[in-house]
């Protein structure tokens, strides 16, 4: 559905993004994730057609967004992190206002409104003033307003900005039905909107995407937390030869309790009872041993770390 080819963007001598390729296929909900400054922003306005470019190509259902910019604005929703709505007009005659700006035939304008304000729980607010509206009901008619046109490709930045917990929840069931029908890109800076959300992360460092994997295959322990009562020197002599242990790192200790990092090439966890195993032979007196599991938290400070 979207098609992101060798993304390059830059503001004077700033790089903002740098030779970035993705692609979001329909029915999924991609987390775009990064610090301040990674390039998120830009990416986004350059897929909803509104920044060109340096070099790169993007594509949308197979057609090129240089050639059929206009057409292809047409098929997407919209929400920007700061989202420009009208404080003297009514929440409906905004969504009608903006159903006129996305195209929607008159005749079917009604009923799309009628829609979104269902979708986005507006209902009790759906003939009040936009200035009186609090921060979370105004992110939802930036969302209603994203979605109203049923858009095939559907670009949330921080759509769960302002809303209280009941409004999340609420926000994140909105987004599971929306990928029915359309693709779905959400950027946050909260970790654990895109758990509950997406099915994949793409994570920009500095202009680049850093990472894009499935978020079920970031799962996995992926090393055990050794604590005993050897120094680091002995741990590595009897560790040294336990086979699928890649390194050991020390993580300093207190009295005669040590505890250590046993690195695995491929699932700790199934490693625990050799280590197990290698620590008793050697008369060590073994105080725990817990796989870690790497989860996104433990990515994103993994991949961040690394600039």
């Amino acid at each position: 559905m979207i098609e992101v080819e060798g993304l390059s963007h830059s503001y004077g001598d700033t790089h903002a993004v740098t030779d970035v390729s993705f692609r979001v296929s329909r029915g999924e909900v991609v987390g775009l994730l990064g610090h301040n400054g990674a390039g998120k922003s830009t990416i986004m306005k350059i897929l909803t057609g509104s920044l060109e470019p340096t070099t790169g190509r993007v594509a949308i259902d197979g057609m090129d967004m240089r050639a059929h910019r206009r057409t292809l604005q047409a098929r997407i929703g919209y929400l920007p992190e700061n989202c420009p709505i009208y404080p003297d007009m009514t929440v409906a005659d905004y969504l009608d206002y903006q159903g006129v700006l996305h195209g929607v035939p008159e005749a079917e304008r009604a009923h799309a409104v009628k829609r979104a304000i269902a979708r986005t729980a507006l209902h009790d607010k759906a003939l009040d003033q936009v200035a009186t509206l609090s921060r979370g009901y105004r992110q939802r008619v930036g969302v209603a307003q994203a979605i109203l046109h049923d858009p095939q490709v559907i670009i949330l930045d921080e759509p769960t900005n302002g809303l209280d917990p009941a409004q999340i929840h609420e926000m994140r069931s909105l987004i599971a039905s929306l990928a029915e029908g359309a693709c779905v890109l959400v950027s946050t800076h909260i970790l654990q909107e895109v758990q509950a959300v997406c099915d994949r992360v793409l994570m920009l460092r500095q202009g680049h995407l850093a990472l894009d994997s499935r978020l079920a295959e970031l799962g996995g322990a992926y090393r055990l937390l050794l604590t005993v009562d050897a120094e680091p020197g002995r741990v590595n002599e009897i560790l040294a030869d336990v086979p699928g242990v890649s390194r050991i790192e020390s993580l300093g200790g207190v009295a005669r309790r040590h505890q250590y990092a046993v690195l695995a090439q491929d699932d700790a966890a199934a490693l625990a009872p050799a280590v197990a195993r290698r620590a008793h032979e050697a008369g060590c007196a073994l105080y725990s041993l817990e796989p870690q599991a790497r989860d996104l938290e433990t990515v994103y400070a993994e991949v961040n770390a690394a600039a």
